[in-house]
């Protein structure tokens, strides 16, 4: 029996705000502890962010399969693995959620509820930084869902925390998280006027592992609909 999608809609809210929260909320306490030290800030908010992503996508995939990403949504949706009346629900949630963790990590630090970021993450560098990480995540998701499922969420915990430090944007590589990120005018920000080079990036680098691992993996659609998926099965009822 497939679980309803008001549930599903509501696990990538909450999946979402969660991961928000953490990058946000763990680069606040970094920047705060590291006494001007980018490299053991970030190194904190790398470790942080890579940690809660394979908690989250443990607790939640089973549901909604764990997207928290428009980007991993959409290609889903391009795989068979989501419907397209679907979709714009999981986008929304994902957006909703991202910025409620925004809000969540200001709270918690007694920071004003939403401040516009001076961030400035702007560039080709910085976009092609983009399009390779998101190519990267996805070609780690469709990767790894062809012959060990089970390690899907470790694998995207490392590749996000590893991508964190080899690309020089600090892999965002999700327009939600983009999105809320630039409400926040702090470690973890970025302008709101360098975010739209960021999300065509990222659907950029989307649609080109896909587009690989549709040759790569030639029964793609099918994984798609039995990995990303899971909240399909009788398990879920």
């Amino acid at each position: 029996m497939k679980t309803s999608l008001a549930r599903r809609v509501v696990a990538e809210y909450l999946g979402t705000a969660l991961l928000v929260a953490t990058v946000i909320g763990s680069g606040i306490m970094a920047d705060r502890l590291a006494n001007g030290n980018a490299a053991l800030a970030l190194l904190a908010n790398t470790i942080a962010t890579g940690a809660a992503l394979v908690a989250l996508i443990l607790t939640f995939g089973q549901i909604s399969g764990a997207h928290f990403n428009p980007v991993v949504t959409l290609m889903d949706a391009m795989e068979k693995g989501l419907s397209w009346a679907e979709t714009p629900y999981y986008m929304a949630g994902q957006i909703l959620g991202g910025i409620t963790g925004t809000l969540v990590a200001h709270l918690m630090f007694a920071l004003p509820v939403i401040s516009l970021s001076r961030h400035v993450r702007n560039g080709t560098s910085q976009a092609f930084s983009e399009f390779v990480a998101t190519f990267g995540l996805l070609s780690v998701i469709w990767g790894c869902s062809r012959l060990r499922s089970n390690a899907v969420a470790f694998a995207v915990g490392a590749y996000i925390t590893a991508a964190y430090w080899f690309t020089a944007s600090t892999s965002f590589a999700n327009p939600a998280v983009t999105i809320a990120r630039c409400l926040s005018d702090t470690f973890a920000g970025i302008r709101p006027v360098d975010v739209p080079s960021f999300v065509v990036a990222q659907f950029l680098g989307g649609f080109a592992a896909t587009a690989l691992f549709r040759w790569l993996v030639p029964n793609l659609q099918v994984r798609a609909r039995e990995v990303l998926l899971a909240h399909d099965t009788e398990q879920n009822r």
